[in-house]
């Protein structure tokens, strides 16, 4: 059996995604699964440095929410509003506000860090525009 290597680059982590590949399905406690274990936390060091994911958009978030628990929009309107303001948040026009996040979170256990995020909107004149959560100035 090879020697296992740390993995420094493109080229040393290509051949090592094929390995676990191939031992993939080893036998609980054999030698090729506690290969298997080494050479997935030095891809997994490896992606974490190299190949980072960064947190998702907001409103992707709440569809792949939707579609992995088997909701739609109508169940959401507890959490945003009205049908209409669920459609306006879902297709990007209106920003989710501080309370529909405080709804979401609760109501769904929703992570907060997640929805507060800014994310495209779309605007009627200028396309695409970067906003985020207007939160209210206490006065």
């Amino acid at each position: 059996m090879n020697s296992i290597r740390s993995i420094k680059s493109h080229i040393d982590y290509r051949p090592a995604l094929a390995e676990i590949n191939s031992l993939i399905d080893s036998a609980p406690g054999s030698e090729n699964a506690e290969r298997l274990e080494v050479i997935s936390i030095l891809v997994a060091d490896y992606e974490d440095k190299h190949e980072p994911i960064g947190p998702p958009d907001p409103i992707d978030f709440l569809e792949f929410v939707m579609e992995s628990r088997g909701l739609n929009r109508k169940d959401m309107e507890p959490y945003i509003g009205s049908r209409s303001r669920v459609a306006e948040i879902m297709n990007r026009k209106r920003i989710l506000s501080l309370d529909m996040i405080r709804r979401l979170c609760s109501g769904l256990d929703l992570p907060s860090d997640v929805l507060i995020r800014p994310y495209q909107i779309e605007t009627k004149s200028s396309g695409p525009k970067l906003s985020s959560t207007k939160i209210p100035a206490r006065v």
